[in-house]
């Protein structure tokens, strides 16, 4: 039996959407106000979903605290209260919600063995969200 199990993290971070090769003004229309020269932040809410089989023993997908710890090392302590643009990941990307939803996902599914990282989703406002899973990779492959 397959089941899937999410948990809820907040973590409270700021960055600045630019493009060094843009002129200011392809900045200004591409990011808006969230191109302010000293950034801006946001408290964003990670929710991350792995699947795998039910531990007989346990009755458990993966310990809680597994997740806790695992999400805690990867992710909580790396970007809490930092600056995105900062961070080595973002130093050849823009730091936008897409982008870091997708380099949460990576780091996360390195280190999550042996259950499967089925998505990680990041609540950027309460009206803008973004969700990133391998299945989403295989669906934007083939669209191409």
């Amino acid at each position: 039996m397959i089941a899937h199990f999410s948990r809820r993290y907040t973590f409270s971070a700021s960055h600045r959407l630019h493009v060094d090769h843009f002129s200011a003004e392809q900045n200004r229309v591409a990011f808006g106000k969230c191109n302010n020269p000293h950034g801006h932040g946001h408290n964003y809410v990670v929710q991350v979903t792995v699947s795998g089989p039910v531990d007989p023993a346990t009755g458990m997908v993966l310990n809680m605290a597994t997740l806790d710890a695992a999400v805690h090392t990867a992710v909580l302590d790396r970007f809490d209260h930092r600056n995105l643009n900062h961070d080595p990941l973002f130093a050849g990307q823009t730091s936008t919600t897409e982008n870091l939803c997708c380099e949460i996902y990576h780091l996360l599914a390195s280190i999550l063995s042996p259950v499967t990282l089925r998505s990680v989703r990041i609540e950027e406002t309460e009206n803008n969200f973004f969700e990133y899973s391998r299945t989403s990779l295989a669906a934007a492959s083939h669209a191409t």
